[in-house]
């Protein structure tokens, strides 16, 4: 098991002193080096020298998606392109993709934080891990791929798709280990019974999911269909792909951030001005050590809090709660704030309904409109109408309850929403806004 003590069980002192220094050779390589950083940094009125202390870091520019946009291909890179030995890009589906770029350093720093992730999981030499993240342009796979190996484990580079072949080869190759999205793994689960595999005939132990926010209640179903401990992992291609912040076997409140390497904050998103541990806002992050393709404050989007208590396991390091939902994917219907999780959390709680559901926002003349789609079992959706009337009766008033937004709530039956073999497709916005 990877355990590097003496960083990860530092005193919080011992830390800040680490990152200091860090942030103080980042900034005087991005002010040297990357024009777009050296005019924000002339507009705020800030040099290299001014950063003395952490306190400091709130006098930085912050960097948004639209920064790397503007940029695009590799306006933001440190290092000319010749030590830059791979790149990876985002989907695009917003506009022009993002690109990140990795110098060979950067790929040892990302399977080091990759390893040291998987061991907080429980992950060891002798470990059979099948990484059903995708490979390609997304940061996931090969992110996750590196730090297997790096650990000493075996991996399984089966990536998504052709799901009841990848039951088969986690019974038949014996696989401790998923790693994937919760949704895929919940789609793993249905392709379960579809085969006739139970999971008796699995040696899988636990799941460790991300790349899309996902709720407690959901946590749990995964834990219940697949027979695992199921472990929420947080990263992003702009900081560096999976890796950056990891839930031990031990935490009750969040993931581990490997802060020695990435910088945290929490800031409001409308004011931005950063908040006190404990407080929901924007994450913020910035790189200490990335060499091709750093960043400072950069703008995340997701909404978490920040707890500096040291955990059971022994670490010291600060933790993030679970990505509540994102400032981006936000619904503001009739002037109420809506994430996707929170109706996810709403249907989890509830007999009779699968974990397979999506959201459909339309506008009726000047109104918004608001209806989700639901999968509920064989048993319910074969059941007299009157029992599907009282279930779509009390998904919408516990959702009225929860949100103070009233929907419209349609039972399906089972299958009948598509399923998605990376991050599910949650909501379709129909609205012309």
């Amino acid at each position: 098991m990877i355990w590097v003590e003496e960083v990860e069980s530092l005193p919080r002192q011992g830390l800040e002193s680490i990152q200091l220094k860090r942030l103080q050779g980042l900034v005087e390589r991005v002010y040297a080096t990357v024009a777009p950083y050296r005019e924000k940094m002339v507009a705020a009125g800030i040099k290299p020298e001014d950063i003395r202390s952490l306190d400091d870091l709130k006098l930085l520019p912050f960097t948004t998606k639209d920064d790397l946009r503007d940029n695009y291909p590799f306006g933001l890179f440190t290092v000319p392109l010749e030590e830059v030995i791979r790149v990876h890009a985002s989907s695009g589906t917003t506009g022009k993709p993002t690109v990140v770029g990795y110098t060979e350093n950067d790929i040892d720093l990302w399977a080091s934080v990759m390893s040291r992730c998987l061991a907080m999981a429980g992950v060891t030499r002798g470990d059979m891990v099948h990484n059903a993240y995708g490979y390609g342009l997304f940061t996931g796979g090969l992110g996750a791929h590196y730090g297997i190996e790096a650990l000493g484990a075996t991996v399984i580079p089966v990536s998504g798709g052709n799901s009841k072949r990848q039951v088969t080869i986690m019974r038949d190759f014996g696989s401790t280990v998923l790693l994937s999205t919760p949704s895929y793994a919940l789609n793993l689960a249905d392709a379960l019974a579809d085969v006739g595999v139970s999971t008796d005939e699995l040696k899988l132990r636990v799941g460790i999911h991300g790349a899309e926010p996902w709720s407690e209640n959901m946590r749990e179903e995964v834990e219940r269909k697949l027979g695992i401990k199921a472990v929420d992992i947080y990263g992003l291609s702009e900081i560096i792909g999976p890796g950056v912040a990891m839930e031990c076997l031990h935490s009750d409140r969040g993931m581990h951030i490997l802060e020695d390497h990435f910088l945290p904050e929490v800031v409001d998103p409308e004011t931005l001005e950063p908040l006190p541990y404990g407080e929901a806002g924007e994450l913020v992050f910035t790189t200490l050590t990335k060499e091709a393709f750093p960043l400072i404050r950069y703008r995340t989007k997701d909404i978490s809090k920040l707890y500096a208590e040291p955990c059971g396991c022994g670490r010291t390091l600060i933790r993030m709660e679970k990505v509540m939902g994102r400032t981006d994917d936000m619904l503001i219907i009739r002037g109420v704030n809506v994430f996707p999780s929170q109706v996810e959390h709403v249907l989890m709680g509830i007999e009779g309904v699968e974990p397979h559901y999506q959201i459909e926002v339309n506008r009726e003349g000047t109104m918004d409109t608001m209806s989700v789609l639901v999968e509920v079992s064989e048993d319910i959706f074969s059941d007299e109408i009157r029992v599907l009337e009282g279930l779509s009766k009390q998904i919408q008033a516990d959702v009225k309850d929860m949100l103070g937004v009233t929907c419209k709530v349609k039972l399906v039956e089972p299958r009948s929403i598509a399923r998605s073999e990376g991050k599910a497709q949650r909501v379709v916005d129909n609205r012309k806004i």
